[in-house]
């Protein structure tokens, strides 16, 4: 006969688990949504105002050069935004990083607004990262 501990085992959190962190910040009078999957060694960034995943891209440092390699995986290849944003994370983490940025860009402060709300998360929460 089980025992009511053994019948509903509590999940063992691992080093090695999926952890999803959710933020959100007006910026520009536009709400922007940040959704970040957190996995061994790597990390997922989704920013958007909408449900969509139209670019991702990937990026991760390299011993032979000091800047990360990176590269677009699905979406628009003249919009750069979602590649040099996960460049510019993977140096500062030294993770493998993927980004999907689904903000369009209307003026020139909103990426920079955009990736100085991430970096502020990363100073606040880092183990979410």
């Amino acid at each position: 006969m089980a025992t009511e501990e053994s019948a509903n085992p509590k999940p063992v959190v691992t080093e090695d688990a999926i952890s999803i962190h959710n933020f959100s910040e007006k910026i520009l009078e536009q709400v922007v949504h940040f959704h970040v999957m957190k996995m061994k060694d790597c990390f997922f960034l989704w920013v958007g105002a909408t449900p969509n995943l139209s670019n991702l891209a990937v990026a991760m440092c390299s011993k032979f050069d000091s800047v990360p390699l990176s590269t677009l995986v699905l979406g628009d290849t003249s919009d750069t935004t979602s590649n040099s944003l996960a460049q510019r994370l993977a140096k500062k983490t030294k993770k493998q990083v993927f980004v999907s940025h689904n903000i369009p860009i209307t003026e020139t402060n909103l990426a920079l607004l955009i990736e100085n709300r991430i970096k502020k998360e990363m100073e606040l929460l880092p183990d979410k990262f």
